[in-house]
């Protein structure tokens, strides 16, 4: 195995990467993981990360010999002040099980700290099922949430550190915490954050939340003491057209938000 830095005509192997990942270990629409890999993973998103001096980017490369060598896997990370952010890590799903991952997150961490990254930390997306186990298998802790916009959606991302590290997260320009989201289609109500349904009014608990891909759900109640409840809402769109099935997976009928418990038993321990 190798771990360098990719070339610019590249891309269209990283491309492919980033697709079959997502796919495999993402709890995404086809149409989202599209979406995030042409803004993040695009030719020209490839070629700006190289040129990018602030920007981390390597790929993992293996095979019996240089002809047959092929790109299996990449990273890309950047610099935020004293950080340094490891953003994404994906590995083909047909050549896990070889540690790719940890190689690539070892070379992303090192480089980072090269390049003057006082901290490192990973950042996954909610909807990696398979990438939170993951970092959590390198030592690393869940120590907060971010929103980030990427290809015109919300999505929140996990944010890990090492948990003897004792410093201010980066926030950059482009996130806000997860927390503080809006709640489209809702109004205040003598102090109660309310929305209707056939013209029902029903009350929002901001303190019952569920994550989700793209926002978080909350639980509804039918009277303003919150004791008869109603069902969830969704903060991505303000519906409160949610099902949940027999594995308490809650998703969004009108956008799509979805949301899983996460447990041991998802963690793949081939990514490693």
């Amino acid at each position: 195995m190798a771990i360098r830095e990719p070339d610019p005509d590249e891309a269209a192997r990283i491309r492919e990467v980033v697709d079959s990942s997502m796919t495999t270990s993402f709890r995404l629409s086809p149409e989202q993981i599209d979406a995030v890999a042409d803004e993040q993973f695009a030719d020209d998103a490839v070629a700006d990360a190289l040129e990018d001096e602030t920007t981390v980017l390597r790929v993992a490369e293996t095979g019996e010999d240089i002809e047959e060598a092929t790109i299996t896997g990449v990273v890309e990370g950047r610099l935020a002040g004293d950080w340094g952010e490891v953003n994404w890590l994906f590995v083909d799903p047909e050549h896990r099980g070889q540690g790719i991952g940890t190689e690539l997150y070892d070379a992303a961490n090192e480089a980072l700290r090269d390049e003057d990254a006082e901290y490192v930390c990973v950042t996954v997306l909610e909807a990696n099922t398979e990438g939170h186990g993951f970092v959590e298998r390198l030592g690393l802790e869940h120590d907060g949430d971010r929103r980030v916009d990427i290809a015109e959606e919300s999505f929140v991302k996990y944010v890990y550190t090492d948990p003897d590290v004792d410093a201010t997260l980066p926030n950059e320009s482009t996130t806000e915490d997860a927390d503080e989201e809006s709640f489209p289609e809702t109004e205040s109500t003598d102090g109660n954050l309310t929305t209707t349904d056939d013209g029902e009014t029903v009350y929002v608990a901001r303190d019952e939340a569920e994550s989700g891909t793209a926002a978080s759900f909350y639980v509804t109640y039918e009277d303003a003491d919150l004791t008869e409840q109603y069902g969830f809402y969704c903060a991505n769109c303000g519906s409160l057209d949610i099902s949940m099935d027999n594995m308490d997976r809650l998703e969004c009928g009108d956008c799509g938000n979805t949301h899983a418990e996460r447990s041991g038993e998802s963690y793949d321990e081939s990514y490693l």
